[in-house]
Order: structure tokens, then C-alpha cells, then sequence
């Protein structure tokens, strides 16, 4: 069974080996020392969550939305590289839409790589901008949005 939880200190180490897990593919291996900075330092001011199966961290995925509390972000969102595609990724998706839904805001923002912008588009995230090499030879970056439909939720 997984559960989604909210991030504690203690999870440090198996979300940083969720991102070595998913390098070269999904992250260049120069985001590692940002992530770490980010669990350091950053990860309270985010609403960070893991999902955690058998009492291990298998994924992990936040959102903050911004003050004027109309636009939230996406950041640092990935999956046990092996275990892509069994529906852990929508899981932890789904639940920051939902959350993102439930504090109010029209508009959720986010970059990723060519590896997972169609994973992102089915949720109905579009295309705004692509810088190629964007985090590293090979790896582009992909910054997408969604506007949220404010009857649903």
C-alpha cells in the first residue's frame, strides 16, 4: 500500500537517492548539489510530500504557491527509477493539483525535461517555453502551465 505524507527530515537521504536513481535520464548530475540545498534549506518553505510503500520513500514532489496566492509552482518531482510507470508519478501529481486546487490557485508552473513533458501534458499542462541543454548537454528544459478549472475541485 503507499501513502502520501508530507516530507520530514528524516527522508533526506532516500529522496536524494530517488534523484540519483533517475540521472542522466530525467536529472544531469549537476542538479544533485540544488537538490540537496533545496532538502536543506528550501524544502519549508514547500508543500513537499513523499509516498512512502512498505515504509520506504519511493517518490517525492512539491508545490508553493506564490503570495498573491493565485500561482503555484511544481518543483522536484520524481519517481524510484524503477518503479516509472505504475501509476506513482499520478498519484503524487494528482494530490498536488488537488492541494494546489484547494488553496486557491488559477495557475500551477512548472519546468521538466522532453523525457516527462508528455507525462505532464495529460494533465493539461502546456508548452510555453523550451530551452534546449536547458539543465545540461542533452537534457532540455521544458516550462509548462496549467490553468486551473475553477468548477472543478
Amino acid at each position: 500500500m503507499n501513502t502520501i505524507r508530507p516530507y520530514v527530515m528524516q527522508d533526506r537521504a532516500a529522496c536524494l537517492a530517488l534523484f540519483d536513481s533517475n540521472v542522466p535520464q530525467f536529472f544531469d548530475r549537476s542538479e544533485h548539489a540544488a537538490f540537496e540545498r533545496f532538502l536543506e534549506h528550501d524544502v519549508g518553505a514547500w508543500h513537499y510530500l513523499v509516498i512512502a510503500r512498505a515504509g520506504a520513500v519511493v517518490a517525492c514532489g512539491g508545490h508553493a504557491v506564490r503570495l498573491d496566492g493565485r500561482v503555484a509552482s511544481f518543483g522536484w518531482g520524481m519517481v524510484d527509477r524503477r518503479l516509472h510507470r505504475q501509476g506513482l508519478g499520478r498519484a503524487l501529481t494528482e494530490a498536488r493539483l488537488d492541494a494546489c486546487r484547494s488553496a486557491g490557485a488559477a495557475r500551477i508552473e512548472l519546468d521538466t525535461s522532453q523525457h516527462t513533458q508528455a507525462f505532464y501534458a495529460r494533465f493539461g499542462f502546456t508548452v510555453e517555453r523550451v530551452v534546449a541543454n536547458g539543465y545540461g548537454a542533452g537534457l532540455d528544459r521544458w516550462d509548462m502551465a496549467l490553468e486551473l478549472d475553477r468548477t472543478r475541485g
